[in-house]
């Protein structure tokens, strides 16, 4: 790694927006500044009952509408302390 860029202490790479998109806000918020995009398709979903969201379950499909967690703060955190579950159960031949 670059010793110039590893001298700054950055977390720029935790948020991402795109307010072009079509769909932003894809669920509904009263804080659009913050919205983050970075995860767009939420990696827990894989995890059904265990990915700790605000979610339903309508007709067998669990249904993420009501659900910010991938897009609020600390969804970074969040979804990264979770990560290895869903690498497992991808692992899982």
């Amino acid at each position: 790694m670059n010793k110039e860029k590893s001298a700054h202490n950055t977390t720029n790479y935790k948020f991402s927006q795109n307010r072009r998109c079509e769909y932003f806000p894809c669920h509904k918020t009263e804080d659009e500044d913050n919205f983050n995009c970075l995860f767009c398709y939420c990696p827990l979903y894989a995890l059904k009952g265990n990915c700790g969201g605000n979610y339903l379950k309508k007709n067998g499909i669990k249904d993420c509408t009501n659900c910010l967690i991938p897009h609020s703060a600390g969804s970074y955190e969040k979804i990264m302390s979770k990560i290895k579950d869903v690498i497992e159960l991808g692992s899982d031949f």
